[in-house]
């Protein structure tokens, strides 16, 4: 896929291509479990092989939503339970995400970003979760806001990835005079959706790793959205 030079726009500053919203629980990470508002954006160049939401890539092919519709989803999230919103994609920083942040702040709940680091950041969030990839790695200030580093594990030099993207981060829930051995940001292995190799590899490092620790897609193991 071809690499992004630049973010991309958001056209007028007043609407955004949206994949879908949804709300469910979250699946993976540190916040696994819980009620959020899902806002998928449109639009990826980073083109991993193993993407389980690969009809988000094409942006032209999904509508443009105004800021204002999203606003007042994420306030019916959040009068029916939702704790948060989750910006993800596609690639969701390919937008300024600035003018969507200051609209989805009415609704009164923290937002996450899931993100691949491969773009400058915009917007202001609560919690950002970052999944690097080994060809395409991320840019040295999403290392350095990510409050989650989630790498995906296939094969061994995975490991060896997420070893050298963990040494980058800094992370701001590090905390000053903290122990080098306190994980800073949270460090997270997720074994590739159906890999046997990816599994036993994440379990195994994990256990004899103590900074580390295990993330699954339990949305898929449950059946939910």
């Amino acid at each position: 896929m071809p690499a992004a030079t630049a973010a991309m726009p958001d056209t007028l500053h007043s609407a955004i291509p949206v994949v879908e919203t949804f709300h469910s629980l979250q699946g993976e990470g540190v916040h696994a479990g819980r009620s959020a508002f899902f806002l998928r954006l449109a639009g990826c160049t980073v083109g991993c092989p193993w993407c389980d939401t690969r009809h988000s890539w094409p942006q032209a092919e999904h509508p443009k939503r105004p800021l204002t519709e999203l606003a007042a989803e994420a306030r019916a999230a959040a009068t029916a339970g939702a704790a948060f919103v989750v910006v993800t994609g596609g690639e969701p920083l390919h937008h300024n995400l600035g003018h969507l942040c200051s609209a989805l702040a009415a609704a009164g709940l923290p937002l996450h970003l899931e993100t691949s680091g491969v773009d400058p950041l915009s917007g202001r969030f609560d919690w950002i979760t970052l999944s690097p990839k080994r060809h395409r790695p991320p840019r040295p200030e999403l290392l350095a806001a990510c409050h989650e580093l989630k790498v995906v594990v296939h094969e061994p030099a995975d490991l060896a990835f997420a070893e050298t993207m963990a040494a980058a981060c800094t992370g701001p829930t590090a905390s000053p005079g903290a122990a080098s051995t306190v994980p800073r940001p949270a460090l997270l292995l997720q074994p590739g959706w159906d890999s046997d190799a990816g599994r036993r590899l994440a379990i195994d490092y994990v256990k004899a790793h103590s900074a580390w620790r295990l993330s699954l897609q339990t949305h898929k193991r449950l059946g939910v959205r």
